[in-house]
């Protein structure tokens, strides 16, 4: 029988290197669903966050990678959106107003990035505060709200897992913009 721990040492040879700035608990692995989903939701956050940090405020603002119109200031700003969206306008049923959005400018959240970036993200920063109390006060994942795009159900638990999904694309394209940006890379 071959003892799994052996080559452990040696895994990491062969990883990229973590991010190095700032500190990140690992995602759990063991507790009960709500624990492994708002932690997995926290870690991709708490990513988002280290992969912008470090750089001029003018700096994440740059479109670099054409020909594509994303850049991590828009990506705070969408993130921010979909933090109001999911949870304050659909799981708490929240008559707040879009932050970035409107019927007759659709694309504000990357396409206009006027305004301060730093606001951008305590702006962001105030949405997640609030998904997260509506997360813990929030008795079930089989709690439902109505979807306002399609009018269908969506649980508690289905917008948890959309925001892991959102958040795991984007970190995708934080790495990219932010290779490209100063070369600086790390999961």
């Amino acid at each position: 029988m071959t003892d799994v721990s052996e080559g452990a040492d040696n895994l990491a040879e062969g990883l990229p290197p973590q991010w190095a700035a700032g500190e990140r608990a690992a995602p759990p692995l063991v507790g009960d669903e709500r624990e492994i989903l708002t932690g997995f939701l926290e870690w991709h956050r708490t990513t988002f966050e280290l992969k912008c940090s470090g750089l001029a405020p003018e700096r994440l603002s740059d479109r670099s990678v054409p020909p594509s119109g994303l850049s991590l200031h828009g990506l705070v700003r969408h993130l921010a959106e979909a933090e109001r969206w999911w949870f304050r306008m659909t799981s708490a049923d929240e008559h707040v107003p879009f932050l970035y959005h409107s019927p007759d400018a659709a694309g504000q959240d990357f396409g206009v990035l006027d305004g301060d970036v730093e606001e951008a993200f305590t702006v962001w920063r105030a949405e997640c505060a609030r998904a997260r109390e509506i997360v813990a006060r929030t008795p079930s994942l089989e709690e439902t709200a109505i979807n306002k795009l399609t009018g269908e159900p969506v649980s508690l638990r289905g917008v948890l897992v959309h925001m892991i999904a959102e958040y795991a694309r984007h970190n995708g394209h934080t790495d990219l913009l932010r290779e490209r940006i100063d070369g600086a890379v790390g999961y």
